[in-house]
């Protein structure tokens, strides 16, 4: 059992930057576990990082998912929407993609078995 300050990181971002920044991890040496998942707006797919760190090491992983997890625009033709009829054909619709959801939870116990 450990006994100094652990943080469960959850992530929550897109496909294509969750893969980036689950190399960048890896490579400085982060413990990190990757789950596919699809949701939000578009349902696109998105995937759910956890990571369990030492608590002096939160802001440098969250310095990396913000480096790697940036939001932008893009633009999506309306058909492509999941509710393609609320709105009239024509042109492409500007959405907010990218970006990533964080959560820092309190670790009351780990062990690695």
């Amino acid at each position: 059992m450990s006994s100094s300050a652990q943080k469960l990181v959850i992530v929550i971002a897109a496909d294509e930057d969750a893969d980036r920044l689950l190399a960048k991890m890896t490579k400085a040496g982060y413990p990190v576990t990757k789950i596919s998942s699809t949701g939000g707006f578009l349902r696109r797919g998105n995937a759910t990082l956890l990571s369990g760190v030492e608590a002096d090491a939160v802001d440098t992983v969250l310095a990396m998912v913000r480096a790697e997890c940036r939001p932008r625009e893009e633009y999506i033709p309306v058909q492509a929407l999941p509710f393609p009829g609320s709105l009239p054909p024509g042109q492409p619709l500007q959405v907010r993609v990218g970006g990533a959801i964080v959560f820092v939870v309190d670790v009351e116990r780990f062990e690695k078995i």
